[in-house]
């Protein structure tokens, strides 16, 4: 990933200094927030895929470090509200800002920086860009929403499933690269297929998250092993397992999903992996990362279109 970020490193760090003054407020509490979750880390994989498809696209300007900042204000966002809605007390190793200040912060100051992608986006001044991001951070909200209604329900079917996590995650992936490929001045076609890049990119990257919530290591996540599971949600390990498992075994599953608890986190997982859940839901994800690169077959051979090739392989092979 380093490597990776190497490529776009004078630009990522014009990021970080647009992020550090886009979080300055009257109110010191967004402040305190803000650089709580900025300090944090993260992979910041998406606002590093609006670089690099500049970059692969040979046009990167300024107006890819604004939209890099936009993409990792919508994504952080979305992981407050998160938080709340999940009630998740843990998040890359350190207490979550709901766990930390409380609900009503850690919504309001979602709000403050959905509200400031949206200045920076008009600041960028261009209108298919923040036709897209208006479109796709409309598509996250309906993601989450669905993801709500599925959760505690053990029927959730595979196509459900992805249907969650393409709305929930894949789009914002998407809408780093096409967006990128919009703001270096690419046809419709060039634009299209950086999103279809982007989205298989995010949904190869969110079945890997479903994995390592049975099959990682809670220190190098961020996040408690099972969390999935105590928050209800059908993933598709869990979804496959069922299928695949002894009546008993599908039942302890349902009943776990049902009931929104990780009480039984061992067994679920001792029947997730001997399933062959896990193996599944790797191959599966092993097929969109293969997709996404496809998507970049006619791209110019460069050190950008390297870097998204190499993030499409690093999605899958990862245990964080």
């Amino acid at each position: 990933m380093q490597q990776v970020r190497n490529t776009v490193a004078t630009e990522f760090n014009d990021v970080d200094k647009l992020i550090i003054e886009q979080l300055q407020s009257n109110v010191p509490l967004v402040e305190n927030i803000g650089h709580y979750i900025v300090d944090a880390g993260g992979k910041r994989m998406r606002p590093m895929l609006a670089l690099l498809s500049g970059g692969a696209n040979e046009n990167l300007n300024q107006h890819h470090i604004t939209l890099a900042a936009v993409i990792e204000f919508i994504h952080t966002a979305t992981l407050l509200h998160d938080d709340v809605v999940d009630i998740s007390a843990l998040r890359r190793g350190r207490p979550t800002v709901n766990e930390a200040w409380g609900n009503a912060p850690s919504v309001l100051v979602g709000d403050f920086l959905y509200s400031r992608a949206f200045q920076l986006l008009v600041s960028i001044g261009n209108m298919p860009v923040m036709g897209l991001m208006a479109d796709v951070t409309n598509t996250i909200a309906e993601g989450e929403v669905l993801q709500l209604t599925k959760a505690g329900d053990p029927d959730t079917t595979e196509d459900q499933y992805f249907q969650v996590i393409t709305n929930k995650t894949a789009v914002l992936f998407a809408a780093a690269t096409a967006g990128g490929a919009i703001l270096a001045n690419q046809d419709q076609t060039t634009v299209d297929n950086y999103y279809q890049y982007g989205l298989n990119l995010g949904i190869a990257f969110q079945l890997i998250d479903d994995v390592l919530d049975y099959d990682g290591n809670a220190a190098d996540m961020g996040k408690n092993v099972g969390d999935d599971l105590a928050e209800g949600k059908p993933t598709l390990p869990l979804i496959y397992a069922m299928r695949k498992g002894t009546d008993q075994q599908a039942k302890l599953i349902r009943r776990a999903i049902e009931n929104k608890t990780n009480e039984d986190i061992d067994a679920v997982i001792d029947i997730v992996k001997h399933s062959g859940a896990l193996t599944y839901t790797k191959d599966k994800a092993k097929t969109f990362s293969d997709n996404a690169k496809f998507c970049l077959s006619g791209a110019k051979d460069t050190p950008y279109t390297q870097g998204l090739a190499r993030l499409a392989t690093l999605a899958v092979d990862r245990n964080a």
